[in-house]
């Protein structure tokens, strides 16, 4: 599956969820339904994924996790925020770099129109 169509379906789960929950619930609730939303549509998911803290020849293991990883490709990080600040960009490019992968979405759903909500990054 190419990257274009995972993003699509990760955003139309997404909305699904929003749509049926509305904004107000805390992050864990979103995770809980979007990834229920993805395995359903046959997606390949990885929870709360592990990213190690690389620096020069050190791994460190700091307890970083990516909220999903789309079937090993696509970084997700889920936010409940009155709207993204700079802190948000760069913890989405951080994961990405850190787990090799050039593509992520950053999803609020504290919005009242969850496309309002949504960032893709590219690097």
């Amino acid at each position: 599956m190419e990257l274009n169509e995972i993003t699509q379906k990760i955003i139309g789960c997404a909305i699904q969820v929003h749509k049926s929950l509305g904004p107000g619930l805390l992050e864990s609730a979103y995770e809980e339904c979007l990834s229920y939303e993805l395995i359903k549509n046959g997606l390949n998911i990885k929870r709360q994924q592990p990213t190690p803290v690389v620096y020069k020849e050190i791994k460190l293991e700091c307890g970083y996790r990516i909220d999903i990883l789309m079937e090993n490709s696509v970084v997700v990080e889920l936010k409940v925020v009155d709207e993204f600040n700079p802190v948000h960009e760069a913890q989405i490019l951080t994961y990405m770099k850190f787990s090799n992968k050039s593509l992520g979405l950053l999803i609020n759903f504290n919005v009242t129109i969850l496309r309002n909500g949504i960032r893709r990054y590219k690097i």
